[in-house]
């Protein structure tokens, strides 16, 4: 016998108007009574709830008397039985009490059913928006130490270096600042420590089946993409939240997504190419190719996402475009290994003389309009590392943030692959594994010559185009529940150019390229969601953190990082 939900009730109040019309027997009227009236009374009962109008229940009720008078009229008639007497004979049909209780059942549980899917004033329903809406966050604090190598080379020779004209080079420009009486502002040889804390608070919302938003905001400041750590000690003044993400996510299908506007990192990678802070400006699409046994998953994604908009004669807008094929593979039972290639293309990030300037000698030149366009901002927007030349060295006078303007020695069209696999044979534990390589295939010291102009003849600024990046882990592949743990072991080598020092790691080295050294950790659950963790980071530089002009500069430092973080 099967149900239909909503008919339930109209067939029930039916059952016990018809059935309590046909029965003669005392006992039985007087049950099958109570049925009826414990099924007006629910239906009251909603009323009062508010969740019925009187109006509907009244049609309720007549529709049910409706239904039991059409299947007593529609009943065939039959000859009036007759006892020996001739008196009536009265048949009194036999509801046993398990019957009883069954239909008693059946309508509570159908009517709490429809009652929590339709969100009445049932005690645990909750709004219907509710379920289309998810908020998570989490808030770490962090003590960091950070302990530099007696044998680093001292900030004095990166100012020498910038105040020395015929150079023209460097990779660390942030250590050469200066404050007006030509003192430096940064330290290379000094020890630091530091309390920090991170707060991110993200919402998703479910639109529709198709579409979906989400938004996050954060902890950090404008000018670094690559951290939302917000330093402590600053006598007790408020903190910041900025807008880390807000983006549009559509699939017209299941094996189709496009998100557009500020969005999570789309790629398959590693830090080393991509900060975990990082997220992305403009759109990516991400096809899969659903297998029914699900052994073999293959992905595609594409992105373009502007790094500077045009703003004609000012500055040319640069953009970013990325490619990347890959798949998951489920071995057996135990191992699931994921692989990627990727390729991505920066389009006019590459430095180039800057002429656009007037004047007789470098005491009365003056700036023209786009002036400066060809720079990468130190501070806002590079870290360190990368090989950068100074776009005007005639024009001396002319410096930003107490520095010449620096432009990127060489174009950026990196080639990465990056290889994960995970082993579940030692359950409960994992050993999880990652490598990750980088090529930068736009390495070209013949375009340095060409865009950074007729100083630059001949001069080659060296660097590298080449990184890699391994990691071990052991123990649960993500440490959610309290006992649970994980240790982990990585080695990084970052050639100066492989990859934009912008966006890449902000650990290991301070941030930035031109980098190698290795990082232990250990995260151990002290409560559901609530973790406490430690990573030792030790590095140093490959090639002269300076310039060719000064092959024996080095810069080294040695991190500790205790985190307490909490998920919600």
């Amino acid at each position: 016998m099967t149900h239909t939900r909503k008919p339930l009730w109209l067939s029930l109040t039916a059952l016990s108007l018809a059935v309590s019309a046909q029965v003669a027997h005392a006992d039985e009227r007087e049950s099958l009574e109570a049925l009826r009236q414990t099924t007006i009374g629910l239906i009251d009962a909603l009323v009062d709830k508010g969740v019925l109008t009187r109006e509907a229940a009244d049609a309720m009720l007549k529709q049910a008397r409706a239904r039991a008078e059409a299947a007593q009229a529609v009943a065939p008639a039959a000859k009036p039985e007759t006892t020996a007497a001739g008196k009536p004979v009265q048949r009194v049909p036999y509801v046993s009490e398990a019957m009883k209780a069954q239909i008693r059942n059946e309508i509570k549980e159908e009517v709490l059913t429809q009652a929590r899917a339709e969100r009445w004033g049932v005690p645990n329903a909750t709004p219907a928006w509710t379920d289309r809406i998810k908020i998570d966050g989490d808030i770490r604090y962090r003590h960091q130490g950070d302990r530099p190598s007696g044998s680093n080379t001292a900030a004095s020779a990166y100012q020498s270096s910038v105040a020395d004209t015929s150079q023209g080079l460097m990779r660390a420009p942030e250590f050469a600042l200066s404050d007006s009486n030509n003192n430096t502002r940064a330290s290379t040889n000094d020890d630091r420590s530091r309390e920090r804390l991170r707060l991110r608070l993200g919402l998703t919302a479910k639109v529709s089946d198709e579409v979906g938003v989400g938004v996050r905001l954060a902890t950090g400041n404008a000018d670094d993409r690559v951290s939302t750590n917000q330093t402590l000690g600053n006598n007790f003044n408020k903190y910041q939240l900025f807008v880390d993400r807000a983006f549009v996510k559509v699939e017209p299908a299941d094996w189709l997504a496009l998100n557009v506007g500020r969005l999570p990192n789309p790629w398959f990678s590693t830090d080393m190419v991509w900060s975990e802070n990082l997220n992305f400006d403009g759109a990516a699409v991400t096809a899969r190719w659903l297998q029914t046994d699900a052994t073999v998953e293959p992905f595609a994604t594409v992105g373009a996402f502007p790094l500077r908009d045009q703003a004609a004669p000012t500055r040319g807008a640069r953009w970013l475009y990325g490619a990347q094929v890959g798949s998951a593979w489920q071995i057996d039972s135990r191992t699931r290994i994921k692989g990627g290639l990727a390729y991505y293309s920066y389009q006019n990030i590459a430095g180039r003389e800057d002429l656009d300037y007037q004047g007789t000698n470098a005491s009365t030149y003056v700036a023209g309009p786009s002036f400066g366009q060809y720079s990468y901002p130190q501070g806002s927007l590079g870290q360190k590392g990368n090989t950068l030349f100074e776009t005007n060295p005639a024009f001396a006078s002319l410096q930003s943030n107490g520095l010449p303007y620096y432009g990127l020695a060489y174009e950026f069209r990196p080639l990465v692959l990056t290889v994960s696999a995970e082993f579940t044979h030692f359950s409960p534990y994992s050993l999880l594994a990652t490598f990750e390589y980088a090529r930068n295939t736009a390495f070209s010291v013949a375009s340095f010559q060409r865009r950074a102009g007729s100083t630059f003849a001949g001069v080659n600024p060296g660097g590298r185009a080449d990184g890699y990046h391994f990691r071990l882990g052991f123990g649960s592949a993500e440490v959610r529940e309290p006992g649970q743990w994980l240790a982990t072991v990585g080695y990084k080598h970052v050639g100066s150019d492989a990859v934009v020092d912008a966006f890449t790691d902000s650990d290991l080295g301070l941030g930035g390229t031109n980098v190698q050294g290795y990082i232990l950790g250990f995260t151990y659950g002290l409560y559901r969601n609530t973790s406490l963790g430690a990573r030792f980071l030790s590095s140093k530089s490959i090639d002269s953190p300076i310039n060719i002009y000064n092959p024996s500069a080095k810069f080294g430092v040695n991190s500790l990082q205790v985190d307490f973080n909490v998920r919600f």
